[in-house]
């Protein structure tokens, strides 16, 4: 089943960081078929593994921004609850007052610095951010779109979905912060290939999607993807495909 991407400027992004992630894994398998001596082609595959979990990082970032620009223009008061009631500096209310800025633009520029400091990985981090742009348990509703797209064959809700991403999670950590050396060993590092590592990033890219949709849609009454994403059944690139 092939699913669109979303076509936004910041999902485009996330798919071209992804690529580069997939382009590591080929390179590992090249080289795996050389068998060069002193290089170990598993760190092709190490490094692909902490680019998605980047790339997914840096999306959310990025969405969450675009999203925040757009709700604080609006000025509506139907705008999500955590963004109306998003705090903000005196002297930020002073420019606003003065004309020296506008409400949206001191509202983005402060959401951008706030976001700055976070690291937005692990999956409460996430539900954080994104409860500025959308009221909706953005973790619970990816899960539906995720058991949609596998045409219910799959029973994902949202604490198994919120699992699968922290076992992505935990083994970038493993290899981000502990060299992937396995507990109490300082030279044997953990197996890993090519066939997990491809296993991994689609599920990078089906999760990103999941949330995406999320953010844009209801899926028990949603009939196609989200209008506001603007997605379209374009080829190659521009779609997942889920078995």
């Amino acid at each position: 089943m092939a699913i669109a991407h979303p076509q936004t400027r910041q999902f485009e992004s996330f798919v071209t960081n992804l690529s580069y992630a997939r382009q590591m894994v080929r390179a590992g398998q090249a080289l795996e078929v050389l068998s060069p001596k002193g290089i170990d082609t598993g760190d092709f595959y190490r490094a692909a593994w902490v680019q998605s979990i980047a790339a997914l990082e840096h999306w959310v970032q990025e969405e969450v921004l675009r999203r925040v620009a757009e709700e604080a223009a609006k000025d509506d008061p139907d705008m999500p609850r955590k963004l109306r009631d998003y705090p903000l500096p005196l002297h930020c209310v002073e420019k606003v007052q003065r004309g020296e800025t506008t409400t949206a633009e001191v509202v983005a520029d402060r959401v951008r610095q706030d976001i700055a400091r976070q690291t937005l990985q692990n999956p409460d981090a996430i539900a954080k951010v994104m409860a500025l742009v959308t009221d909706v348990k953005v973790w619970r509703e990816a899960a539906k779109w995720v058991n949609r797209w596998s045409q219910y064959r799959t029973s994902y809700d949202e604490k198994r979905l919120r699992g699968q991403y922290i076992l992505l999670l935990r083994r970038r950590n493993q290899i981000a912060h502990d060299a992937d050396l396995i507990d109490g060993d300082l030279k044997q590092r953990r197996q890993i290939g090519e066939a997990n590592v491809t296993d991994a990033l689609n599920w990078i890219e089906r999760i990103a999607l999941a949330l995406a949709y999320a953010l844009d849609g209801d899926a028990s009454k949603t009939p196609g993807h989200p209008a506001s994403a603007g997605a379209s059944e374009a080829p190659g690139g521009d779609q997942l495909h889920i078995d």
